[in-house]
């Protein structure tokens, strides 16, 4: 069945140099590195609030290591620094490539602050619905609001919904899943827990081993849902005094499904329930335990992969392959969450191949951003252009933010030099970021 709209006018509601759409981390580096380069920046999210992932479902780990110095500075940086208390960097820096925790709050009030501070207009409560395309341009995005849908506009749009909404409504190809049989990586809801007795997990941790193995036996018998081995193992034997988002509660599907995704949501708090409270039943540290939050959404690692210039792969990521346009590093794993939903991650697995060797890094190329069929739209974070290896490594919100970080301010010297974002001047981007504080070593000269 189909319902036949009558053409209408839309009312124009803001325009602007650059469109940002989605605030989450790599939109909010995007759009405040567009705007300190003297464009006129106008972000949209459809959340209460920016910061995606970081702000709202509690991933609050960012990896700035590549396990023997700190190679992401930049806009991350500046964000640790603005957030002062509001973030732990782990006692073992930079041994791992984990290196700072942060308070979700007090990550969104700098978020925000930096948005401002960078005269960047954000307008929240807006979800994207459709693209605006004339003669194979890019004019701006349609949204409903309260009363009634509008226009937003831009010169060039950035498409940083996470799910590559705007690009892939406005035609431009894109893959789905991995190649065997189209599934996407697992997705996870995280929780917090508050009224643990400390002392007790952290003295005797034999307790908490019993637990876990009654955990495994269960779940053989069918009678417990699945969990991330390893990460259910830390939390019940390794009691953290500082706030920790708990990372073990799997669930798989379509992300793309908004059916599926409430199903999904629903089932997620319900583990995080009876894995509360079977640790309150059996362990005594966790008597007290209560259910003190959970994510306002699923953590989604993986959905469309909007097809670019380039095209990020696993090779490139475990060989720390060198780019002529790169606009910063990149050193995470090839972390795979189960995309069908066991709880099995390669980052349980530790294998040294599966990551770039300790002490070196790959770059993050401007082209996975850019696309052969829109010139005026790129896309950052988690929809960009890789394999669905190679995204299993950039996906994460430190490397999304240097892909945000290096797009929006090319496309602000592509306004500049009114030329397309593939025609922007590398060498004097490059210098850009560096000048702003982005690490870029060991770039190639062009081939």
């Amino acid at each position: 069945m189909e319902i036949i709209q009558p053409r209408r006018a839309i009312p124009v509601a803001d325009e602007a140099d650059i469109l940002v759409v989605g605030g989450g981390p790599a939109g909010i580096a995007a759009a405040v590195s567009a705007a300190r380069h003297h464009a006129k920046v106008l972000l949209i999210e459809r959340f209460p609030s920016v910061g995606g992932q970081a702000t709202n479902a509690l991933v609050n780990i960012w990896h700035t290591s590549d396990r023997r110095k700190q190679v992401i500075f930049g806009i991350v940086q500046e964000l640790i620094e603005r957030c002062g208390d509001g973030v732990r960097r782990y006692d073992d820096y930079p041994a791992r490539c984990e290196t700072h925790e942060f308070d979700p709050s007090a990550m969104r009030i700098a978020m925000h602050e930096l948005l401002d501070d960078a005269g960047v207009k954000t307008v929240c409560h807006l979800a994207a619905m459709e693209s605006i395309i004339e003669d194979g341009r890019i004019r701006g995005v349609l949204a409903d609001t309260k009363t009634g849908r509008k226009a937003f506009l831009g010169k060039i749009v950035i498409d940083a919904t996470g799910d590559g909404d705007i690009a892939a409504n406005a035609g431009v190809p894109f893959d789905f899943g991995r190649e065997s049989d189209g599934r996407v990586q697992g997705m996870t809801m995280m929780f917090r827990l508050c009224g643990l007795d400390e002392r007790l997990i952290n003295s005797d941790r034999s307790i908490g081993e019993k637990v876990f193995e009654k955990m495994k036996a269960l779940h053989a018998q069918g009678k417990m849902p699945p969990f991330l081995d390893l990460a259910a193992r830390s939390y019940l034997t390794h009691a953290r005094s500082h706030g920790v988002s708990y990372n073990m509660t799997p669930v798989a599907g379509n992300p793309l499904d908004e059916a599926e995704l409430t199903r999904l949501s629903v089932q997620a708090r319900r583990q995080v329930k009876q894995y509360a409270g079977f640790w309150k039943q059996e362990h005594p540290g966790f008597a007290k335990a209560e259910i003190e939050q959970t994510g306002f959404w699923l953590g989604i690692r993986e959905s469309r992969r909007i097809r670019g210039l380039k095209t990020l792969t696993a090779d490139m990521v475990v060989h720390a392959q060198k780019q002529s346009d790169a606009i910063g590093h990149g050193f995470w794993m090839v972390d795979i969450h189960d995309p069908k939903g066991s709880g099995h991650t390669t980052w349980a697995d530790q294998k040294k191949d599966s990551m770039p060797p300790e002490g070196e890094s790959y770059h993050i190329p401007l082209g996975m951003c850019l696309n052969e069929h829109i010139p005026n739209l790129a896309v950052a974070g988690r929809c960009a252009s890789a394999t669905h290896e190679g995204l299993a490594s950039v996906r994460v919100q430190t490397h999304c933010m240097v892909m945000g970080q290096g797009l929006g301010t090319a496309a602000a010297l592509a306004l500049d030099a009114r030329s397309e974002m593939r025609e922007v001047d590398i060498p004097k981007l490059q210098r850009k970021l560096q000048s702003d504080g982005v690490y870029l070593e060991d770039v190639p000269a062009p081939a």
